[in-house]
């Protein structure tokens, strides 16, 4: 039996290590509109000048997500196939991967395909393709893997803090005011993925150190315990490496990982904004 996990890029992941024996992982890219150009989320994209030039312009730069027929080419060639989308609220992403599923199981009755919308995008999507990744490591069926990766979701979150909302500002999503408050006072966004998958705000943090407080005060509130963590962040090691020393004063043996976001989740993070995924409970 032949297994693929398939991800849209509000996973930061373009390849995953130690991936398990018959497995392959695909990603399969959004696209951000800059001005009249367009990026392709993929391994070839240069996110540092998509970003620069996201800034250069004063209109709204938007996201479109990929099409069926996107999907139904990562389908191709595997026994067993897990679909990790973005949340559903912020992309189309998620209809279209269970459209693609209709049209490939129509052609392919045998083939088993299990799509999930993570409600989430960034960090908490890396930890549950790595975990799927891991399930199907442990030599379990597709109905197992099913059941467990279900189990396990209910167990994640996602905790954003944003540092720039100039993306958010211009696609209306932000009040002007709030945004250039943002931006003068030093403020920084701390927030969560809802469970219905919208972004919901919790604190307003004036300064470096109190963002980074007030992020290890979210977590533990929402029942962290020192599980696993992945950060995905846009060009913040700074908080990644401190934020990190102060979840293992607490918990000395909590695997913590950081990794660049994706041309996607730059796009929603923006500068030395992140999106935390971790494990409660």
């Amino acid at each position: 039996m032949t297994w693929k996990i398939v991800s849209d890029s509000g996973c930061d992941y373009r390849e995953l290590e130690d991936i398990a024996l018959e497995t392959s992982f695909e990603s399969v890219p959004l696209t951000i509109q800059v001005g009249e150009e367009v990026f392709i989320d993929n391994v070839a994209l240069d996110i540092d000048t998509m970003m620069d030039k996201m800034y250069a312009t004063s209109t709204a730069s938007k996201s479109a997500c990929p099409s069926p027929d996107d999907y139904l080419q990562a389908f191709a060639g595997a026994d067993n196939i897990f679909v990790v989308t973005i949340t559903g609220t912020l992309s189309g992403s998620h209809n279209s991967a269970q459209v693609a599923k209709k049209l490939y199981l129509e052609e392919n009755p045998n083939v088993n395909i299990h799509v999930i919308d993570s409600l989430s995008a960034g960090g908490e999507v890396d930890l549950i393709v790595k975990k799927i990744n891991w399930l199907i490591g442990q030599g379990l069926t597709f109905d197992e893997v099913v059941q467990a990766i279900t189990t396990y979701q209910k167990k994640t979150k996602l905790l954003f803090v944003l540092a720039k909302v100039d993306n958010l500002v211009k696609n209306g999503r932000l009040n002007k005011l709030i945004g250039t408050v943002v931006g003068l006072l030093n403020i920084r966004m701390v927030g969560e993925a809802g469970p219905q998958g919208t972004l919901e705000l919790l604190q307003k943090a004036r300064g470096y150190k109190k963002s980074l407080s007030a992020a290890f005060e979210e977590i533990i509130k929402a029942g962290y315990a020192g599980g696993e963590i992945i950060i995905s962040h846009r060009n913040n090691d700074k908080f990644c490496q401190q934020f990190s020393d102060l979840v293992r004063e607490k918990f000395p043996n909590a695997q913590i990982q950081a990794i660049p976001t994706s041309g996607l989740c730059s796009f929603y993070a923006e500068e030395g904004g992140l999106l935390m995924g971790y494990e409660v409970g």
